[in-house]
């Protein structure tokens, strides 16, 4: 309880933790590099975590259904994108651009799995922008 107060009142003065820790490899030298392949290894074995509830077959079988077909594709070439950008092109920038590509296409990806919910980004999203 008195560690929930410190950090409500802003008084916590210990490490960050692993998101800080991670972020951090943004300031090195070749940060940036080693960023794009640990975030996209990450994603990699947090698609691969999931094989465990319904088999790897069946994992594949529908992540290449028609509702997710293109979800998954851009994801998958997010990924390939990513890693060509930091390991063989040397472009930082793009690098970067790819990994917050690979968050919204894993983001978006994710919501087909649950009912309506892409509508319901979609009308949200609609909404802010009229």
């Amino acid at each position: 309880m008195e560690k929930l107060r410190r950090v409500l009142s802003g008084q916590d003065d210990e490490e960050q933790g692993l998101t800080a820790q991670g972020t951090g490899l943004l300031w090195l030298p070749n940060g940036i590099k080693l960023f794009a392949v640990f975030y996209t290894l990450g994603n990699l074995a947090a698609l691969a975590s999931t094989c465990f509830l319904m088999g790897p077959v069946k994992q594949l079988k529908k992540m290449f259904e028609t509702t997710r077909l293109l979800a998954t594709v851009i994801m998958l070439l997010c990924f390939v994108f990513t890693l060509c950008a930091a390991l063989w092109w040397r472009k930082k920038g793009l690098a970067l651009l790819f990994c917050i590509l690979q968050f919204l296409s894993m983001t978006w990806y994710s919501l087909s799995y649950i009912p309506y919910a892409r509508d319901a980004v979609l009308k949200c999203c609609s909404s802010l922008f009229s």
